[in-house]
């Protein structure tokens, strides 16, 4: 059974049902399910299926395709290994045209980064196969890659044979949070949503590592069995993660954990700063492939001056890893995440993961506030401070058309957050700081986003005027 992936589904049942030829391009991140979906929406249909071999040569591809096609033929080998891609796009054409149905032939090329070698002249090839013949013969070619930056690159933006040839595209994402909750429904973990948002701020959406979590366990068992425990699978899954995606992974490593060092995010030049990676064409790559492969986000800056914009470290799993689970006085201890829960540090990657969550969810935020119907804009406001005004972040605000301004604060609590007269007088204070520097003219909303709410609402109304609890950021898209 698939959860969610509603949209992509249609999208792939849709090409399948076209009376055109159809090339569709899957692709996201490891782990996040592209196989899965692929296979189980068009399953038995699929008439060639193969995937590449990670760190293998264009021999190694080559001797899958073949093994391959000898299984659609049922046995037989009667075909040899092709020396290049001209000569098995060839075999893979006669066998195609032998098959006797009118119905479309649906081919699915998964990890295609790993198939295109370099000097294998793979693109140039499936580029004159695509436009020499299935253009015309009624086929369906899904490709699928986890490189993501490789996809959009060599495949989406392709200058050559394949140059707007793509007829649909699917950027798989991370579970949202709600199908996170199914999910967990489906393989009957028992939660309530706070544990899910521990778990989501841990492992994030990915649907491999939910897989993983066994009933019967507590989400904090589970965390322990998978993270801390000796054996546990996803103790190197960072390593392993950003190995299998990026060409020179320690420089994309090197950007993470920059940006995981300051909770309000790096500009390009605190980057460079950090990491001490050259300002040039090579960091504009790596920045672009780790955010179209959903592991860190830009956030520009509120009225739009780009050189402040934001590069902030959005995936869960990955900052989990660099705040916690990385810590040597963790590994094989027992009960790990139960005794963090009453420490300092904890509680501050708490609050710092829950605020990516928000970041994630902002579109169901602005369905809480009513807002979606009116044209709104998602940014951030920094200002370091000076001799007027202390230094203040604002990690998400909305500009919003009908001359409002959501200020957000966002508080992960275990119980109803409780606003101190501190708090509040430094709410207001920034709230008056923000219009003044910004010099804008609406009005502006401070809107706090929590757990459980907050006691005595209505009571600080002159304070906050929005109260968002977890619930609204358990519905869909």
């Amino acid at each position: 059974m698939i959860i969610g992936r509603a949209e992509q589904q249609k999208i792939l049942k849709e090409a399948m049902q076209s009376s055109k030829s159809e090339l569709v391009v899957v692709y996201g991140r490891r782990r996040v399910g592209k196989t899965f979906l692929i296979k189980n929406t068009l399953g038995s249909q699929i008439d060639f299926e193969m995937t590449g071999i990670q760190d293998g040569d264009l021999s190694d591809q080559l001797d899958i395709f073949i093994s391959k096609l000898a299984e659609k033929n049922f046995g037989n080998i009667g075909w040899e290994k092709p020396k290049n891609w001209l000569q098995a796009f060839t075999l893979l054409k006669a066998y195609l045209t032998s098959l006797k149905t009118k119905k479309k032939k649906i081919l699915f090329f998964d990890e295609l980064p790993w198939i295109a070698t370099p000097k294998s002249k793979f693109l140039g090839m499936f580029g004159y196969f695509w436009n020499d013949w299935a253009v015309y013969n009624n086929v369906m070619i899904v490709i699928c890659g986890s490189a993501a930056s490789w996809m959009i690159n060599n495949v989406l933006n392709n200058k050559g044979g394949l140059h707007n040839r793509v007829t649909q595209y699917i950027p798989l994402q991370p579970f949202c949070l709600l199908e996170t909750e199914q999910f967990l429904k489906a393989k009957k973990i028992k939660t309530n949503r706070y544990q899910t948002l521990q778990l989501y701020m841990t492992l994030g959406g990915i649907p491999y590592y939910l897989e993983l979590l066994k009933p019967g366990q507590s989400i904090p068992q589970n965390i322990d069995r998978l993270c801390f425990d000796a054996n546990g699978f996803l103790r190197d899954e960072f390593d392993r993660l950003f190995k299998s995606l990026f060409e020179k992974s320690e420089n994309h490593v090197a950007v993470v954990k920059a940006l995981s060092s300051k909770w309000r995010g790096l500009t390009r030049k605190e980057i460079v700063a950090t990491t001490k990676l050259n300002n040039a064409g090579s960091l504009t790559r790596i920045l672009e492939e780790l955010e179209k492969s959903a592991f860190i986000q830009r956030y520009a800056p509120f009225q739009k001056k780009a050189r402040g914009t934001l590069y902030r470290l959005t995936d869960n799993f990955s900052l989990f890893y660099l705040k916690v689970m990385s810590k040597r006085n963790l590994k094989n201890q027992k009960n790990v995440f139960l005794k963090l829960f009453t420490t300092p540090a904890f509680r501050v990657w708490s609050g710092y993961a829950f605020e990516n969550i928000c970041l994630i969810h902002h579109r169901q935020i602005a369905e809480a506030l009513g807002i979606s119907y009116i044209f709104h804009e998602f940014s951030s406001f920094y200002f370091p401070g000076d001799e007027d005004y202390k230094g203040f972040q604002i990690d998400l605000l909305i500009d919003r058309a009908d001359g409002i301004i959501n200020l957000c604060e966002i508080k992960f609590s275990a119980a109803k957050f409780k606003l101190t007269p501190a708090y509040k007088e430094a709410l207001r204070e920034r709230a008056a700081a923000f219009s003044l520097l910004t010099k804008s003219k609406k009005t502006i909303m401070t809107t706090l986003i929590t757990t459980y709410g907050l006691t005595n609402a209505k009571e600080h109304l002159d304070v906050i005027q929005n109260v968002v609890t977890m619930d609204a950021l358990f519905v869909g898209e």
